[in-house]
């Protein structure tokens, strides 16, 4: 009994651990993957309640990379879901109070990130993932390939390849938009 005590303790306590040092940065994960931020609580809330379920089973020092593998895995499920779904989410602009940008520049700031979202999400899930971790997430290469059980290689190839996709769907929303505003 005692030692079924001092495991529930050490679960415990790496799984406060996890919370405090990657609560933000999961999130960040989730909603980089396509996730409108009316869902990511309740992704990120699933995402640690599986690794908190799954903890006797990970290895220690691993917990990081089996919570980040579970939000890619549920932020994938729920695109597919939203995908099928005939529903229409959307977010609503939060009140924007003294100190904060006007909102003008909040408007600008949603615009951006909406384009960014767009942009993102057309792109294929293996190559968002890396493209994420890497440039929004600055994990390095190494960290990545720990995280996703993939190959250096395959990592250094796969954000290459996104690299390439991201400039080029950048670079047609630019002509695109030269367009509408009769622009050669």
């Amino acid at each position: 009994m005692l030692a079924t005590h001092m495991r529930d303790q050490e679960s415990d306590a790496r799984l406060r651990f996890l919370v405090d040092g990657h609560f933000e940065f999961a999130s960040r994960i989730i909603r980089n993957l396509g996730i409108p931020d009316c869902d990511v609580d309740d992704l990120l809330q699933q995402a640690f309640s599986i690794t908190a379920d799954r903890l006797r089973d990970i290895a220690t020092g691993k917990e990081r990379a089996f919570l980040i593998q579970t939000a890619i895995h549920l932020a994938a499920s729920a695109r597919r879901a939203r995908a099928l779904s005939r529903e229409t989410l959307t977010d609503e602009l939060p009140d924007v109070s003294d100190g904060r940008p006007s909102p003008e520049e909040r408007s600008d700031q949603v615009r951006a990130l909406r384009v960014l979202d767009g942009v993102l999400a057309d792109m294929d899930l293996d190559l968002r993932s890396v493209f994420v971790l890497y440039e929004v997430e600055e994990m390095t290469m190494a960290e990545i390939a720990t995280v996703l059980q993939l190959p250096a290689g395959t990592v250094a190839s796969r954000l290459r390849r996104a690299r390439e996709d991201f400039l080029a769907r950048v670079q047609r929303l630019r002509v695109g938009a030269k367009r509408k505003e009769g622009r050669p």
